[in-house]
């Protein structure tokens, strides 16, 4: 496998001591692994995701984005992304990040028991932990924004499915335009009108969402703070990892978000309905991040 080489020369990597190698499986692109020496001697590895046409390149350019949105905050909880372009080569879109080592599963040694250094490297922190603390920090504010906003700055992608990430200074407005009537106007466009499906979204925009989730309802009219959402947070999207491979600790992690500045409790849809969180993960995550209020509609939002 040949590495490319725009990725070569955006990495400032040296092609005489740096190979590529598939690595893993994706259900919508190519994977694999970068090895490379460096100049002191010691071996750096990458991972790399590859696919072709301009979805592709709207798809990587959410995911950069995500990745850094996150670690930006919580550095032990997904890789960063280093870069994502387009190959001069061939227009192959790709994608280019930290390496997650998944192999060592729950421990951190073949023994199971980590070493003094990586007890020392790692965060001490559960998976819950860090997803309050994502949770619980507010999201940067954008350009020419006095306060941080709900939105994103790219569209990203939740499976293949592109969304876009306007930003609006009201969580109902952004969760009804660029979530419920976004996908609406896309089933429209894809399977064609029908008027009972169009009938439900408009009630429930109009009359559901600011009923449930209008700024002057939630937490007694002082509304939400937006903050980072992974945005496709499901059991097949965390594990147990090394951030970096070899040498780094075994730590919670994320991977493969679709982020979004956005209320907490958005990220808990998705978690409930896939299940892989239990009992005790929500009581300790709750510990941190509180419900929103009225608490006694948490299940219905």
């Amino acid at each position: 496998m040949k590495l490319d080489t725009t990725i070569i020369e955006a990495l400032s990597l040296d092609p005489k001591t740096t190979t590529v190698k598939t690595h893993g499986s994706s259900g919508f692109n190519a994977t694999a692994k970068i090895s490379t020496t460096l100049s002191d001697g010691t071996q750096k590895h990458l991972f790399m995701k590859t696919a072709p046409g301009k979805n592709a390149e709207v798809m990587f350019r959410g995911e950069h984005a995500s990745l850094n949105a996150i670690h930006a905050v919580v550095p032990s909880l997904c890789p960063g992304s280093l870069y994502t372009g387009v190959s001069a080569d061939d227009g192959t879109a790709f994608l280019v990040t930290d390496f997650l080592d998944m192999s060592s599963g729950g421990s951190s040694g073949g023994d199971g028991i980590a070493s003094r250094e990586e007890q020392q490297q790692h965060s001490g922190m559960s998976l819950a932990a860090k997803l309050a603390k994502l949770h619980t920090t507010p999201a940067p504010i954008p350009k020419g924004y006095a306060k941080p906003v709900f939105g994103f700055p790219e569209t990203t992608c939740c499976g293949d499915t592109p969304q876009p990430n306007g930003y609006e200074e009201s969580w109902a407005r952004f969760y009804a335009r660029n979530r419920l009537e976004a996908i609406l106007q896309k089933c429209e466009r894809n399977n064609g009108r029908d008027a009972e499906v169009r009938s439900l979204v408009e009630r429930t925009v109009e009359k559901v969402v600011p009923r449930l989730i209008g700024d002057e309802h939630l937490n007694d009219g002082k509304g939400v703070t937006p903050v980072v959402i992974h945005g496709d947070l499901w059991s097949g999207n965390k594990g147990r990892g090394r951030i970096g491979g070899k040498g780094a600790a075994v730590e919670d992690v994320v991977f493969d978000p679709s982020a979004v500045y956005g209320h907490s409790e958005y990220e808990l849809g998705i978690m409930n309905m896939f299940g892989g969180f239990g009992k005790g993960f929500f009581e300790e995550y709750h510990g941190i991040c509180p419900k929103t209020d009225p608490v006694e509609e948490y299940g219905d939002r």
